[in-house]
């Protein structure tokens, strides 16, 4: 008599591979979100609409919902109004902004047309309290908030590389010195000794990248220096050193590229963090001083007119969760494809 699988186990059975695939799959998008935000970042000058930094009519521009369309008026002596409405009419133009009608002379008006106003602009995100496009700054900023991201952790892996490789290769002695050391620094409050250091120097974009990447190494040290310690037990690593090669040849040749790997996922990761940190930075004071935008200090300049104006802090806030999200993503599928006991 031939056993048939029951009706639940053929559902089980199906279920079990979407089951698997769904994290795989999800892990996967994270390449593809940070390969946009990178090509986003890159492009800004080119998608971003308007400057970022340029304030037309802050007085008028303030404060504008998502998807507000205003006139632009250009006057002579080089003067720029925004407006809410603008008619022609036989003297000249008529302009409704905050919330008054106003006249000008044909003769003003440098953007005049037959048939009215020729530009408008469309403030998808909104504006700030300055007037200024919401999308355009959140596109340059996210090439600040970005460079200072992987800048950072580009530095703070050669400093934990350099570290970690004399740690784990050299006299037990030096291990010893280096080793306490990095406890020292991690012991030390991380919060505390990012603000000691902006506030000792002066803030700029540029410190923040040094500051980050100082207290940002210690971790990768010890990871390479725990790679190296367990790699030097393997036979390939006995059998080079039987052969009588330098130990610096060993340590370039075989140590470090075989260590690299868990480094490489941990930097990834690293990333995100950083981001975050500066994001916080930015937000206290400390980080991108304006009007340099940065998603963080996009984030700070709503924080007074949360319940008012939403969008301001709103749209940087998630993308900076979508960045966070999309290294964290990355970084756990490039220890899959890395590790090959994930295959």
């Amino acid at each position: 008599m031939l056993d048939l699988p029951a009706a639940g186990d053929a559902v089980l059975e199906d279920a079990l591979p979407r089951r698997a695939f769904a994290p795989r799959a999800l892990r996967s998008a994270g390449g593809f979100l940070v390969a946009a935000l990178g090509v986003v970042a890159l492009a800004a000058p080119l998608i971003a609409p308007y400057s970022p930094t340029r304030q037309l009519d802050p007085a008028a521009g303030r404060y504008r919902p998502p998807g507000t369309v205003l006139a632009v008026v250009e006057l002579d002596g080089e003067r720029t109004l925004l407006a809410d409405r603008v008619r022609r009419i036989a003297e000249g133009l008529e302009v409704e902004r905050l919330g008054r009608r106003e006249l000008y002379p044909a003769s003003r008006v440098t953007n005049l047309t037959p048939e009215g106003l020729a530009p408008r602009r469309l403030f998808l995100l909104g504006t700030d309290s300055f007037g200024r496009d919401l999308l355009s700054r959140m596109l340059y900023g996210a090439r600040i908030s970005l460079g200072i991201g992987v800048l950072s952790v580009a530095l703070a892996l050669g400093m934990g590389l350099l570290v970690g490789s004399l740690a784990g290769a050299g006299p037990r002695l030096l291990d010893a010195v280096l080793m306490r050391g990095v406890d020292a620094l991690l012991a030390f409050p991380w919060l505390f000794l990012v603000l000691a250091l902006t506030a000792i120097f002066r803030p700029s974009t540029t410190l923040v990248v040094l500051v980050l990447a100082a207290t940002s190494w210690m971790p990768i040290s010890r990871l390479v220096r725990a790679e190296i310690l367990s790699l030097e037990r393997r036979e390939f690593i006995v059998a080079a050193r039987g052969l009588g090669l330098h130990p610096a040849r060993v340590l370039f040749r075989h140590l470090l590229p075989n260590a690299l790997n868990p480094v490489l996922v941990q930097a990834t990761l690293a990333v995100g963090n950083v981001i975050l940190a500066e994001s916080a930075l930015s937000f206290l004071g400390f980080g991108v001083q304006p009007p340099t935008p940065s998603w963080g200090n996009i984030v700070a300049d709503g924080r007074d007119v949360l319940l008012t104006a939403w969008w301001i802090s709103t749209f940087p806030g998630l993308a900076i969760v979508l960045a966070v999200l999309a290294f964290n993503l990355f970084g756990d599928r490039l220890r899959d494809l890395l590790d090959p006991r994930t295959r």
